[in-house]
């Protein structure tokens, strides 16, 4: 049984930011912080499986591709690497693109990558505050400036990038050439409303991904049978003796931990492993008054969790 208070790792990025507001203020020397990884306190304790990090961008990013497990194995990794985007805030125009506008061959592909038109030939759109982008491995990606994003991916640093906007750092064409899929992304599956405080994003083989948004001081008992990420994006909570807030996370594993939500709710992303959503991950529970906001009563008895029916098919080199 495990519960503990995640530990943040800022990496600088050459697109990053020396100020990123309430998602973690200005850097104290003036470092461009591109990403925060969110690392298990216990460091002695078993890798997880999900990494999830906070993106800051000011420019775009290269524009790059994640090898899948097949071929991550073929180089000696362990897995390969998909991921997903939540939109935590966005200035006006700001987009990422996912995929290409149109299916190309291997030959216009390659071209592409030596004249730079590739910048024209990805599906660049506009995002807002509160959507979800799958990046399923093998996809052409990019994001855009102008973003604060949680990202939510297979525990992976092995990324091959296309173009580079003549940042002079390394391309890795080869490698990208021989995972890109050089195609237009299908549209993605709309979000499904799990109840009243549970949207489930995706639940895939890799990963599970939820939002949650528990009403002020409401109280639950959270249920984390496998590895769990509970990410803080607005309001507070007080996780079994620990407290959470916006850019804040908890890692759990094997656990039973009341969540008692502050008096502004809690909004936040879970993320899970066991390719299914589990229908027992959140029980409300009757609380006693505001004076008294860590005393629980059970509302009701809990039945032997049921996975729900739903699986979506739907380190950074940045």
């Amino acid at each position: 049984m495990t519960i503990e208070k995640a530990v943040r790792l800022d990496v600088a990025k050459p697109w990053g930011s020396t100020n990123r507001g309430c998602w973690g203020g200005h850097s104290a020397d003036h470092a461009m912080i591109g990403e925060t990884w969110f690392q298990r306190s216990d460091l002695v304790g078993a890798e997880p499986d999900l990494l999830v990090k906070l993106l800051y961008t000011t420019q775009r990013l290269s524009i790059q591709v994640h090898p899948d497990d097949a071929f991550a194995r073929s180089m000696g990794l362990p897995h390969g690497k998909s991921e997903a985007w939540y939109v935590l805030a966005a200035e006006p125009g700001a987009e990422v693109a996912v995929g290409l506008k149109r299916e190309i061959t291997d030959a216009e592909l390659r071209a592409s990558l030596i004249d730079g038109s590739i910048d024209a030939l990805i599906a660049w759109r506009p995002v807002q505050v509160g959507e979800f982008v799958f990046v399923p491995a093998g996809t052409i990606h990019a994001i855009g400036a102008g973003l604060v994003l949680a990202e939510i991916q297979q525990r992976s640093d092995t990324t091959f990038r296309l173009f580079d906007y003549g940042r002079g750092r390394e391309l890795q064409i080869e490698s990208a050439l021989a995972v890109a899929k050089a195609e237009v992304t299908p549209a993605q599956s709309c979000s499904l409303r799990l109840s009243r405080n549970r949207t489930l994003f995706l639940a895939n083989p890799h990963f599970v991904i939820e939002h949650l948004d528990l009403a002020a001081h409401s109280g639950w008992q959270l249920f984390a049978a496998q590895e769990t990420w509970l990410l803080g994006i607005g309001g507070d909570a007080r996780v079994a003796d620990l407290d959470l807030a916006m850019g804040e996370a908890i890692y759990l594993k094997a656990q039973h931990a009341p969540l008692q939500a502050g008096a502004s709710g809690l909004q936040a992303l879970v993320a899970y492993v066991g390719g299914a959503a589990c229908s027992m991950l959140l029980t409300e529970i009757e609380t006693q008054p505001a004076a008294q906001p860590h005393a629980w009563q059970a509302r009701s008895s809990p039945t032997q969790p049921q996975p729900l029916a739903m699986n979506r098919a739907l380190g950074d080199i940045r």
